[in-house]
């Protein structure tokens, strides 16, 4: 079972900043992709910010600039730093890993979701 606790969001005006940590822990032998995933009200969940093993990275259009998204493999947590932050950033932020674990005898990929945190930037 791997889990992830994500904290870091809340209300924050235009053009402020927050950072958002999602830390996994549990049993796997390794996590591979990371990423940030957003949904706002009415939308579809989209693809924020990617990071993978080797640090490489990849962002939305609309957050290139303003976002930046890191790993401390070391200690199996995730970043994203949002600087610049505009109204229509608004959403719920949900973390997503992707690895290995051990299970049933065998070593087998997995998949695991952040319960999701709030960010609301007010104009």
């Amino acid at each position: 079972q791997v889990q992830l606790v994500e904290s870091g969001g809340g209300l924050e005006q235009a053009g402020g900043s927050l950072r958002l940590s999602c830390a996994a822990s549990g049993s796997f032998f390794s996590i591979n992709a990371m990423g940030w995933y957003r949904q706002a009200p009415g939308k579809e969940r989209e693809l924020v910010a990617g990071i993978t093993s080797s640090g490489s990275t990849n962002y939305a259009d609309s957050v290139k600039g303003r976002f930046t998204i890191s790993r401390d493999n070391a200690k199996n947590t995730m970043y994203l730093q949002m600087n610049k932050l505009k109204p229509e950033d608004t959403a719920v932020y949900s973390c997503n890993v992707e690895g290995l674990h051990y299970s049933g005898g065998a070593y087998r990929n997995f998949q695991a979701w952040g319960q999701g945190t709030q960010v609301t930037v007010s104009s």
